[in-house]
C-alpha cells in the first residue's frame, strides 16, 4: 500500500523559460543548475528545440548551447517535480553568475 501511495504522489511538471545570463549557459551557469538539479529526487529533463538532455548532466546541459534569450524547457517528473521545476525556472531567471 505504502509504495502505491508514493507512486501516486509522483508528479510530471514541465515549464518553459527564457535564458537571462547575458552569456547564455555556458560552463558556470551550466555547472550551478546541474548542482541545484541533483539535489532533487526527480528525474529533470531540459529541451531546446529538437534537443532534449538529461537536466542532472554537465555534459547534457552544456550540449544545449543555450543562449541568452532562448528559451528552454524543464521537465520533472517525480515526488519534488513541483518544487525542483519552480527552484531550476528561479535559477534560470536570475543572473547566474553569482
Amino acid at each position: 500500500m505504502r509504495e502505491r501511495e508514493q507512486k501516486s504522489k509522483c508528479f510530471c511538471i514541465k515549464r518553459k523559460v527564457i535564458i537571462k545570463n547575458r552569456l547564455g549557459l555556458h560552463a558556470r551557469p551550466a555547472a550551478l543548475f546541474v548542482q541545484l538539479a541533483n539535489r532533487f529526487e526527480s528525474e529533470i529533463i531540459m529541451r531546446k528545440g529538437n534537443q532534449e538532455v538529461n537536466g542532472k548532466s554537465i555534459m547534457g546541459v552544456m550540449m544545449l548551447a543555450a543562449g541568452k534569450g532562448e528559451e528552454v524547457e524543464i521537465e520533472a517528473k517525480g515526488v519534488d517535480a513541483e518544487r525542483a521545476v519552480r527552484e531550476l525556472e528561479k535559477l534560470l531567471m536570475s543572473d547566474l553568475e553569482g
